[in-house]
């Protein structure tokens, strides 16, 4: 089991690239020796965010996205840097989840997911690139 530091890796910011991401993911943080139960929850917090970035990030191009995880003080903490459009999710309205799924906007419900799920999430846009940081707390 490793104690701390950072991993990270570019991947092409395509929606096929995800089990590649997630594969890579689940290994640094099954080294760090993290419960199945909170990876599962990781997964899709990891999951929702790189799919939105191959989706939206570089409309009508191809471009990268970064992803670096590592434990520290008992969480798992994963960043993801893109160079693509200035988006800032956490600025986005939270759906009105009280209206049936037909009544609602379109967009936004993977996001209030994600910061439902983490324990903290955080963005910032930085040197022409959007960071974004979901950390989850090491307990199942």
């Amino acid at each position: 089991m490793k104690v701390s530091g950072s991993v990270s890796r570019k991947f092409g910011a395509e929606t096929g690239n995800f089990p590649a991401v997630w594969e890579f993911v689940s290994q640094v943080l099954t080294e760090y020796g993290v419960d199945e139960a909170v990876l599962m929850q990781i997964e899709l917090g990891v999951e929702e965010v790189f799919v939105n970035i191959a989706s939206y990030a570089y409309p009508g191009t191809k471009g990268e996205a970064e992803v670096a995880v590592s434990v520290e003080d008992g969480a798992a903490i994963l960043r993801f840097t893109d160079s693509g459009v200035a988006f800032d999710p956490l600025a986005a309205p939270a759906p009105d989840t009280d209206l049936p799924a037909e009544e609602r906007q379109i967009g936004g419900l993977g996001i209030y997911l994600v910061k439902e799920m983490m324990d903290d999430v955080s963005y910032r846009y930085e040197d022409g690139k959007n960071v974004l940081v979901i950390k989850k707390l090491l307990r199942a």
